[in-house]
């Protein structure tokens, strides 16, 4: 297992650039967008790419400082800082001939392309870092890794919900692949609906109820005073069902699974897969 550390986020109060170009607007670029105009601050400028150009109209009609440019060029152009959003399928054919000044700052937010990759490929000299920015960051609602640490970058993620600087591209990936057991989590519940509905539980009632169930345990999740290990000894009794469903079900030979499901994907982003 490739060994990797994590630096705690450096305090940033503020964006420090004054636009902000984003090149491929998709979820993660209409999330970024969202973010920033999420509060109550008017924010940087925003320059947005035509790729994407359906998402990228509806932004610039709905947001004021959002507007869309002709093209790539024209974004890193008027740009202080630019994240690249693009899928992983289309990155090279989009930024074939961009030419990107040394004096920018680009985030590299495209999934499992290494930032050597991009820069092999940009052919610039300019401040390149790696984020994974999650959709709740329209809401600054979780924390982006970010590898290596710029101040600029760090104070973007910050004002959408917090920066994670982490010391190598190693830790980057295993944090990556953390985010990837997410769809997991919704399976898992829709499997305890699921199971309800089976039992004769109205399925409106069972979806309500578990969504319920879950979003207290989001709200114990809050704090941060208290380790996973004790808020999931506090929600058990000895010898309770809780206790029973977690030793009979997820039990070790469950959770090696997990862990090798993740050493290998790990493992393909290391080499540049995804």
């Amino acid at each position: 297992m490739t060994r990797c550390s994590v630096r705690p986020s450096p305090t940033t109060e503020a964006v420090t650039v004054q636009r902000i170009g984003i090149i491929g607007v998709g979820e993660i670029g209409r999330a970024i967008v969202m973010g920033l105009r999420h509060g109550e601050e008017p924010g940087p400028e925003v320059l947005l790419s035509p790729r994407g150009a359906r998402i990228a109209a509806e932004l610039a009609e709905r947001y004021d400082g959002v507007r869309v440019c002709a093209d790539n060029q024209e974004v890193v152009d008027g740009s202080d800082l630019v994240v690249v959003a693009l899928r992983r399928q289309d990155w090279r054919a989009a930024l074939a001939g961009l030419v990107v000044p040394d004096d920018r700052v680009v985030v590299n937010v495209i999934p499992g392309v290494a930032s050597e990759e991009l820069r092999r490929v940009l052919a610039t000299g300019a401040a390149l870092t790696h984020a994974i920015p999650l959709p709740t960051v329209r809401e600054r609602r979780c924390l982006t890794v970010v590898q290596p640490s710029h101040p600029d970058a760090d104070a973007l993620f910050e004002l959408l919900g917090g920066a994670l600087p982490v010391a190598d591209e190693a830790a980057l990936n295993v944090l990556s692949a953390v985010t990837s057991t997410q769809t997991t989590h919704y399976a898992f519940l829709a499997t305890l609906v699921s199971w309800a509905t089976d039992q004769g539980i109205p399925v409106a009632d069972a979806d309500r109820f578990v969504r319920g169930l879950y979003q207290d345990v989001g709200r114990s999740l809050a704090d941060g005073t208290r380790s996973l290990e004790r808020l999931a000894a506090e929600h058990e009794t000895p010898g309770g069902s809780n206790e029973r469903v977690r030793t009979t079900w997820f039990d070790q030979a469950n959770s090696g699974a997990l862990r090798g499901t993740l050493d290998g994907l790990v493992g393909d982003l290391h080499g540049g897969h995804r």
